[in-house]
């Protein structure tokens, strides 16, 4: 793994290198093969500005930053991804998360790809390229998504923070499939101002990086908030493992990290039980109308779907237009169902302070096999069914969840997904913290 950001930071502070070369060094990576299609807009010369103006004393003392294209970026269009809004008007200010990670002292590298609108945990964009997964240099793989340029800018070296959105798993799968360290925060703690929604409900702005420490640290630039230390051993969390659903479906290498991290987090001393959470099973009924991306994605992309519907990616526009359907008391017995299962899970969480789950069951499946074409849509919509089915139970619950490589060395990327209800956002990094030495011992 490259350096994170807290020793480049240390480096930094210390003299032995600047920002300026820091900046060149992520530039020169940005412009290698393995970044070819993470970036949908590069910003190299305004980075060399921001990183000059920066001070070492920063929290991001000038290094570089990349942002999903559905962030506001003052002076450019917000195309998501897509071509139909490739003429849209500029933005007349930054995002607030943007807005947020500059003023920390970061230099924004630039703008990455993304499934289109967000709406695709694979990753595969028809208009721009699809970036491949770090993780490979022999097979091109799935990058995951939505947030795919976000991680292979991280994964890679051109930049220290990946930021992205979160609607079903959009930042953890694809730290999970590349290696490297996702959070979800609660939403309610990061604004989403200037950030083009997929579902208001389930989105949250949040960001990737390479280690835990670093993921505490954009937390903090992001929701302009401290997170509360807690200096606890393992032995001192009650932690759990969720059977239902989650463990479904292991393919044999995910299978054997996982209970190979759950030995090495009882041998540091965690207590894990294993424990069953019923109302899990309910998630098919709740949604069975579309649920709230299918419904909110198609309120805001109904008239641009009827004017430019023939430039959309096929598959985004069928899983949207699925949201053409659902009624308005289906639209709100959804919300009052939602509320209600939110309710039960947590009194069945209460007792514990983290949940452990595979981040998801699969690796990361050849490129190829999913890659646009009618002939592979059930071989896609398939591989975006499991990669989503774990993480996006942390949407739905209103949660937070962070994801850490959790493979043997030289053994391809899984992820160990750490999660809670609402507001356990410290617990669940500070117990990733020490899940992360463990692991890495």
């Amino acid at each position: 793994m490259r350096p994170d950001l807290h020793d480049s930071r240390l480096a930094l502070q210390a003299g032995t290198t600047d920002a300026r070369t820091e900046m060149e060094h992520a530039i020169a990576i940005a412009q290698q093969p393995s970044n070819t299609h993470t970036f949908t807009r590069t910003l190299f010369d305004a980075a060399r500005q921001e990183a000059a103006a920066a001070q070492p004393s920063q929290p991001l003392a000038g290094l570089s930053f990349s942002v999903k294209d559905l962030f506001d970026v003052a002076g450019q269009p917000t195309p998501a991804g897509s071509v139909v809004l490739g003429h849209a008007p500029a933005a007349r200010a930054d995002a607030v998360a943007v807005a947020r990670l500059r003023a920390a002292g970061g230099a924004l590298i630039g703008r990455t790809n993304m499934s289109e609108f967000a709406f695709s945990g694979v990753g595969v964009n028809p208009h721009h390229g699809t970036p491949a997964n770090a993780s490979d240099a022999a097979t091109p793989r799935v990058p995951g998504g939505s947030s795919s340029g976000a991680a292979i800018s991280v994964a890679t070296g051109a930049a220290f923070i990946g930021l992205g959105s979160d609607t079903g798993g959009s930042i953890r799968i694809p730290a999970a499939l590349n290696g490297i360290v996702g959070f979800k925060s609660t939403a309610r703690l990061v604004p989403a101002t200037g950030a083009l929604p997929l579902s208001t409900t389930l989105d949250t702005v949040c960001a990737m990086t390479r280690s835990v420490r670093d993921a505490v640290l954009a937390h903090e630039v992001l929701a302009a908030r401290r997170v509360t230390p807690d200096t606890r051993a393992l032995a001192g969390y009650r932690l759990a493992v969720v059977k239902d659903l989650f463990l479904d479906g292991m393919v044999p290498a995910v299978a054997q990290a996982f209970e190979r991290a759950l030995t090495t987090l009882r041998a540091a001393g965690a207590h894990i039980d294993e424990i069953a959470l019923p109302p899990l099973a309910e998630l098919p009924a709740i949604n069975a109308t579309g649920g709230f991306s299918a419904a909110e994605s198609y309120a805001w992309h109904r008239l641009l779907l009827e004017r430019s519907g023939a430039g959309y990616d096929p598959r985004v526009a069928q899983r949207i237009l699925k949201g053409a359907g659902m009624k308005a008391h289906e639209y709100i017995d959804l919300l009052h169902a939602r509320r209600d299962w939110i309710a039960r899970m947590e009194a069945a969480l209460a007792g514990f302070d983290a949940l452990l789950s595979p981040t998801v069951p699969i690796l990361a499946p050849p490129l190829a096999s999913v890659a646009p074409g009618a002939e592979r849509d059930t071989e896609f919509f398939r591989v975006n069914g499991l990669l989503l089915r774990n993480p996006s139970v942390v949407n739905m619950l209103d949660g937070c969840a962070i994801s850490i490589p959790c493979q043997a060395e030289g053994d391809a990327p899984v992820g160990l997904m750490l999660w809670h209800a609402a507001l356990h956002d410290d617990a669940v990094l500070a117990i990733a913290a020490q899940a992360e030495r463990a692991l890495q011992q």
